[in-house]
């Protein structure tokens, strides 16, 4: 079996491809980013699930949300032009911060 860690990660970026996904689906009107979108959503909860079979169910749900915040959060800004303020980069280096924290003290 692939590393757990590894397969979280992928499942993260597929939330991350889900999320942004859905700004592209406008609703679910247009087409083929709803299937695309659909398709990221179904490999993201996959991978997750085959990440939880060794990592600890809390801290894998809370490190794939923190990727999945983390990089929409991130790409928001690159390709929506969201907000940059330093308060809200701040609070998106905590949850980097949380991840990291989540990672370093899991048994798996």
């Amino acid at each position: 079996m692939a590393n757990p860690w590894f397969l979280l990660l992928i499942a993260g970026l597929l939330e991350i491809a889900w999320a942004i996904g859905l700004k592209y689906t406008q609703g679910f009107s247009k087409p083929l980013p709803s299937v695309l979108t659909v398709i990221a959503m179904i490999a993201s909860f996959y991978f997750l699930a085959q990440a939880l079979k060794t990592i600890p169910v809390g801290t894998g749900y809370a490190v794939w949300t923190g990727i999945g915040a983390v990089g929409t959060a991130i790409l928001g800004i690159a390709l929506f032009a969201e907000s940059t303020a330093l308060p809200r980069l701040a609070c998106i280096g905590l949850i980097v911060a949380g991840i990291i924290g989540l990672k370093l003290t899991a048994p798996a």
